[in-house]
């Protein structure tokens, strides 16, 4: 399979380097620029499913892995080594072509130290591919993927629309759960709910 990236090299070109406290500032307009590249070459290939999930595997590995991190943020790295971890990488994960090349290309545009934020702008545009409503998901109680399925089938039944759930952990919350979806706070009927999903966690 021959992957066109003129895409992306045309989305390189609207990137602006704006000078502030001696640093360049990364638009966001060209975050999403390279997001939506990364989409459109998914859907064209007939890839998006296998995408989302190489796209989560990065992002997990950067939440979990420090030296992978420090690789992909550090200025003094030279890009062909940071080009060459990521294809030794992606012959690790099994990741598809395309995905393997667009890490190459970001690392190749010097664009590696807003990976996660472009992983994250694709995750958003898949999202609203499938009709879903974002919603934040924070609780004090580290809750398992078998209770925030539960919640999300729950509040999709009251709201009648598929949710993607943004869930966080948070101790320092003084107990409970905190539910935003878009930008609509939890409206009073179904408090009760949230009272029974309360009950539950006190009781774990």
């Amino acid at each position: 399979m021959v992957v066109n990236f003129s895409l992306l090299s045309q989305t390189s070109n609207i990137c602006r380097e704006v000078k502030l406290s001696s640093s360049n500032v990364f638009s966001g307009i060209a975050i999403r620029r390279y997001a939506l590249a990364l989409y459109e070459l998914s859907k064209e290939n007939n890839e998006l499913e296998k995408a989302e999930i190489e796209v989560n595997a990065i992002k997990n590995l950067i939440k979990s892995n420090s030296e992978f991190r420090n690789m992909i943020a550090s200025p003094t790295i030279d890009k062909t080594d940071q080009i060459n971890a990521l294809k030794r990488l992606s012959e690790n994960f099994g990741f598809t072509k395309t995905f393997k090349n667009f890490l190459a290309f970001i690392a190749s545009k010097r664009r590696l130290f807003f990976l996660n934020e472009i992983l994250n702008s694709f995750l958003n545009l898949t999202s609203l591919n499938r009709g879903e409503i974002k919603v934040k998901l924070i609780s004090s109680k580290e809750l398992n993927s078998e209770e925030i399925e539960k919640i999300k089938k729950d509040l999709e039944s009251d709201y009648g629309s598929k949710l993607n759930i943004n869930y966080a952990y948070d101790p320092k919350l003084l107990g409970g759960l905190v539910v935003q979806i878009g930008s609509i706070m939890i409206d009073t009927s179904i408090k009760s709910k949230l009272q029974k999903y309360e009950q539950i966690m006190s009781k774990n």
